[in-house]
């Protein structure tokens, strides 16, 4: 049983679709909301669903909000009453809005980081000692370029800093969870989706490239934890933090010292 936040179009349909031909019974979770967070269509969820099961294959519908704390803590009590276990849970739903932090509102800012980075946490946080009853789970979170590096205007700094916050919450959960038999990584997807603004090709550049890479970090074979797996038309990589330079100066070292390593490494 694996759960698909935001599985109604974009990326989460294609996870969904993708997991549901590969066996799996697909939780398809979709709120129905506009690209702004508000609404609340049912359509999305239920045409993937649909789908699904036409093709003889396993899913069922959810449309919990996933603003709150409640609708999170609600959406895994609905699926876990209606199949007794969740295998794996994919956090995929998510917002953007394009402004520079000047620019952002604290309400604009709030609903970023509510449906980004605080639902990640309650739904990690609900469905944890259910997994760790199981002695088995795996959870992929969310991340983006946008989090992990510096982008020169790109003007999404609520986004970042809430796609950020994966990072760390996916290093701690997978420290937490590993002797648990529990797998914790993030999918770092570079792909054309309807919150995504930049200029691509699009048919370079489709959410059913990166489904492969949510299949694998799912699945009982995946190999690692603590991980981010990006996935960009067809390329593929691995990031953990890792040190670019290092020098040992001394207890002693004074500013000038630090400063005359960071400007000229080699010296």
């Amino acid at each position: 049983m694996v759960l698909v936040t935001g599985a109604g179009r974009g990326l989460g349909e294609s996870y969904a679709r993708l997991l549901a031909a590969r066996g799996a019974h697909v939780a398809v979770h979709d709120a129905g909301v506009d690209r702004d967070g508000s609404g609340n269509d049912p359509a999305p969820a239920h045409a993937v669903a649909g789908e699904i099961t036409d093709a003889g294959r396993r899913a069922s519908v959810h449309m919990q909000n996933l603003a709150t704390r409640h609708g999170c803590e609600e959406l895994i009590a609905e699926v876990l009453a209606e199949h007794g276990r969740i295998d794996a849970l994919v956090h995929n739903a998510g917002i953007v809005r394009y402004h520079g932090i000047s620019e952002a509102t604290a309400d604009e800012y709030d609903t970023t980081m509510a449906i980004n980075a605080h639902a990640a946490w309650w739904l990690c946080s609900a469905v944890w000692p259910l997994m760790r009853t199981q002695r088995y789970g795996r959870i992929v979170l969310t991340t983006s370029d946008f989090g992990l590096r510096t982008i020169d205007g790109a003007d999404v700094a609520a986004y970042s800093v809430s796609k950020a916050s994966q990072f760390g919450l996916m290093n701690a959960l997978a420290g937490e969870g590993r002797s648990h038999g529990i797998l914790v990584n993030a999918i770092c997807p570079v792909a054309a989706t309807r919150i995504f603004r930049r200029t691509v090709q699009p048919q370079e550049l489709m959410p059913a490239s990166v489904a492969p890479g949510v299949a694998v970090l799912v699945s009982r074979k995946c190999p690692f934890t603590g991980h981010v797996l990006r996935a960009a038309g067809g390329e593929w990589r691995v990031y953990q933090v890792t040190a670019v330079r290092q020098a040992d100066l001394g207890r002693d070292a004074s500013p000038e010292d630090v400063l005359e390593w960071a400007t000229h490494p080699a010296g």
